[in-house]
């Protein structure tokens, strides 16, 4: 764990419009969305002012147009090590995402099909799969592990059988931070003959995501978590997004990806914009140092992103360890054996309620947060009701060391 050097940092930070403010707030709230990217907003507004017209025409504007949002796509499918391009499907939100996958999966689905959700995932990855109740599915719930707060594998499974159709999980819990074992989880269920949906928007703005290693048949998360616009994207394997039912007009041929899943068609500069965010990757990667492809020039970005997170993390984690009032709720270091964590850090104290701990960092200009984060099975599991849901402070890579220390020398205060 290494904090990033003074030169580093600055060169983050100077991406960041919104860093740039004095007396700017200190966003601790990146898990509820990340500051924009100047690449970013740079790319939308001259979307806008520029090539703004409908797509699929032959005058010079329209194909330009096309080839701009045909572009983005591309880099999109980069990012996240996409096989083929059109295995990207791009939305407004991960939950509206989720629930069009379901109105696509809904049609294939049979009474006596078993679906296993958890209670730790953000509502967007449960209720969206409850639906499918309606056409017969049986709603299998992988519980947490109240004392570890894991998901055990044993538990699993005592869950999957040879009715399995789907599992849906986190990549890395809102509220909890740790990562789970996606891997392995989908080497099981593929055993039985199931396919796995991961939710990784807790997970893709600390770690580079790579759709084909993870193992997951479909993946979602969004990209306003990810330094970018309120906008998202899900990812599945060809066959399994062919296979799906036609979410467009009748006459949108089943072939058609990812057209057929995107009713109405993608947001043209949300979609160009966001290739910012891979052009971002590559160049801290090579500003730091990193050699080789353009996805090995992210990974060397992330790597030390973090390495960056892991040491702030750290830090505000060995202070609330010292704290006897304060249970923190997930693992209590950045490692823990084989297991680690994003720094996604939730707490809460004895007797007190959340919301008087965040409104009292709000006089200091500091950007923390309280709630259930619409993980609301897990804070029931959990007990965390009686305190009004966790304080939770959401580091991202352009966080400083000062920002942290900051933040710990006012809960200091706070919690004598």
């Amino acid at each position: 764990m290494q904090a990033l050097s003074p030169m580093e940092i600055s060169a983050v930070r100077a991406e960041f419009p919104a860093l740039q403010i004095p007396d700017q707030c200190v966003f601790f709230d990146n898990a509820g969305g990340s500051q924009v990217l100047k690449r970013v907003a740079d790319r939308i507004y001259d979307y806008l002012l520029t090539s703004s017209v409908q797509l699929g025409a032959t005058y010079p504007t329209s194909t330009f147009a096309s080839t701009r949002v045909i572009a983005a796509r591309l880099a999109i499918a980069e990012l996240i090590n996409a096989a083929d391009a059109h295995e990207v499907v791009m939305g407004g939100s991960t939950t509206g995402l989720m629930f069009q996958l379901i109105q696509a999966i809904l049609p294939g689905i049979q009474a006596g099909d078993e679906i296993i959700v958890t209670n730790t995932d953000h509502e967007a990855n449960i209720g969206a799969w409850k639906r499918l109740q309606q056409a017969g599915a049986i709603i299998k719930v992988w519980q947490v592990n109240t004392e570890s707060m894991q998901l055990d594998l044993e538990d699993l499974e005592n869950l999957l059988s040879d009715n399995t159709k789907w599992l849906a999980m986190t990549f890395a819990s809102n509220v909890l931070g740790t990562i789970n074992p996606v891997t392995e989880v989908a080497r099981r269920v593929h055993a039985v003959g199931g396919r796995v949906c991961v939710d990784a928007v807790a997970y893709a703005p600390h770690r580079l995501v790579d759709v084909q290693a993870s193992g997951a048949d479909i993946l979602v998360f969004s990209f306003y978590k990810v330094f970018g616009p309120h906008y998202a994207v899900l990812w599945g394997h060809y066959e399994l997004l062919h296979s799906l039912a036609n979410l467009n007009h009748f006459f949108i041929a089943e072939d058609n990806l990812p057209y057929k899943l995107q009713p109405g068609n993608v947001n043209f500069e949300l979609s160009y914009g966001c290739q910012g965010i891979a052009e971002y990757l590559v160049a801290m990667g090579t500003q730091f140092g990193g050699k080789g492809s353009r996805r090995e020039l992210m990974q060397f970005a992330f790597d030390k992103f973090e390495a960056h997170e892991n040491f702030l993390a750290q830090r505000l984690l060995n202070f609330l360890n010292s704290k006897s009032k304060v249970r923190i709720i997930g693992m209590r270091q950045v490692f823990e054996g084989n297991a680690s964590r994003v720094p996604t850090i939730s707490f809460v104290v004895k007797n007190t309620q959340s919301e008087t701990i965040v409104k009292r960092i709000d006089q200091f200009n500091i950007g923390i947060r309280f709630g259930d984060f619409y993980a609301r099975h897990l804070i029931k599991a959990l007990d965390l009701e009686k305190h009004g849901g966790v304080v939770r402070v959401s580091i991202a890579h352009y966080n400083t060391v000062e920002e942290i220390d900051a933040l710990i020398g006012h809960l200091s205060d706070i919690l004598q």
